[in-house]
């Protein structure tokens, strides 16, 4: 089997085998519904309505102001403020899952459970239990699933991963990640007015999260979320879901078996708690791949320096030269006389262009197979990263089985990867097995 042929087989695993069945609309259609109408979660809903085979029928957010004007744009669509009252509609097929992250975990996986194909942004999850929950659910219900990754579905990443899995810089021992920025110790500044805009619906709006009054910096959007640990987990889940997840498919790695983190929140004081600075170490069979993140410095190496601005960058370390990328550009950098140009990726190595992130999504509903950013492929992902919180919090390193999918030796740590929701929200633990 090729190189194309591995990576296409993985990316597309069918799901008939299992049971999965492709839309039974009646006419032909995917009836969409979307969870949550602010920032990326309408940007996904504008580009699915593009597919013909989509047809919008179902809205919903707690909050007026942002489910009226999606209410407007798509008439057809039926207005919900409670997600499991859209849920429970049979005549919706599929749903994008665009609330604030702290939600993810539990729509998900309700949405599984009532049969709806799933768009779900990133980050998929916060907590250990949440991702081996969503991968479960996602499989025991045969739904379709993609992970809101969109990066994943550009050409540049395609490239290298062509160039890594082909050895055009020998064999790779470290990844480094990371992204950067610099908010001023201002961070996204404070708030003192607790009132509850009219047409909020607040307590629905924090859901399974902690209770705490409204903080218009909090509701306010999706960059905002990153600065609240309980509702997002800081900048880490926020950014890098995108960045990590180039080397861990072109490095075709499995789960690591011990995660560290180190940080803390040393100069930006505003109304959030999240750290502004986090080194993460992912170990790995013969390889570690790093995170840093820095939301108080912007130099970025090769990516650029001088006017704070968001950079993001990736390296890997090859024994014969080093690529490093971001989204739209990489470079291969020799090792003297170890580099050999004339080893490139050959025909049967290529990837194929995406049709787009969504429209991908669209295509495997109908034919009942699961996409390249699916839970199953996706976890390997998002575990390093809530581990290294989990690392974060508890202030030591954490031992993982890739075998088992369980953390070893800390019995602490075991019990907080399973989140405690607020009353009357339950954890689903019977996705746990």
């Amino acid at each position: 089997m090729g190189t194309s042929a591995a990576v296409g087989a993985a990316a597309m695993v069918s799901a008939r085998a299992g049971g999965a069945e492709t839309t039974s609309s009646p006419n032909g259609k995917i009836h969409l519904g979307i969870i949550g109408t602010n920032g990326m979660g309408r940007g996904n809903l504008n580009n699915c309505a593009k597919h013909a085979d989509v047809v919008v029928t179902a809205v919903c957010d707690v909050w007026d102001v942002r489910r009226k004007p999606v209410l407007a744009q798509f008439p057809q669509a039926k207005e919900y403020t409670d997600y499991r009252e859209l849920l429970a509609d049979k005549g919706v097929d599929a749903v994008i899952i665009a609330t604030p992250p702290h939600w993810h975990a539990l729509v998900a996986i309700d949405a599984a459970r009532a049969g709806k194909h799933i768009y779900l942004q990133k980050p998929m999850t916060l907590h250990l239990g949440e991702s081996l929950a969503v991968k479960n659910a996602v499989k025991r219900h045969n739904v379709i699933c993609q992970v809101g990754t969109q990066i994943h579905a550009g050409e540049n990443y395609r490239r290298v991963v062509e160039k890594i899995r082909a050895g055009h810089i020998g064999e790779v021992s470290v990844a480094r990640t990371f992204n950067v920025t610099n908010q001023g110790p201002e961070g996204i500044g404070k708030v003192t007015d607790t009132m509850v805009p009219e047409g909020l619906d607040w307590n629905m709006w924090l859901g399974p999260g902690p209770q705490r009054p409204y903080n218009a910096l909090l509701a306010a959007n999706s960059y905002n979320h990153c600065s609240f640990m309980a509702y997002s987990g800081g900048w880490t889940p926020g950014m890098a879901p995108h960045i990590i997840d180039l080397p861990i498919w072109a490095l075709a790695t499995g789960y690591p078996t011990m995660v560290a983190c180190s940080g803390g929140r040393y100069i930006i004081d505003d109304d959030g708690d999240a750290p502004d600075v986090q080194e993460m170490v992912f170990q790995y069979p013969n390889l570690t791949i790093t995170w840093s993140m820095s939301m108080i410095n912007s130099f970025a190496y090769d990516f650029g320096s001088g006017k704070p601005a968001r950079r993001l960058g990736i390296y890997f370390f090859g024994s014969k030269g080093t690529l490093w990328s971001n989204y739209t550009n990489h470079e291969v950098v020799p090792e003297g006389d170890y580099f050999d140009p004339n080893v490139l990726p050959g025909a049967d190595d290529t990837i194929a262009p995406s049709p787009g992130h969504e429209f991908e999504w669209i295509e495997c509903i109908k034919a009942g197979t699961q996409p390249s950013c699916s839970p199953e492929y996706h976890c390997r992902v998002d575990i390093p990263l809530v581990l290294g919180n989990l690392s974060y919090r508890l202030g030591r390193s954490i031992k993982f089985d890739p075998k088992t999918l369980a953390i070893v030796g800390d019995d602490e740590a075991a019990r907080l990867a399973v989140p405690e929701y607020r009353e009357p929200w339950k954890f689903p633990k019977e996705y746990l097995g």
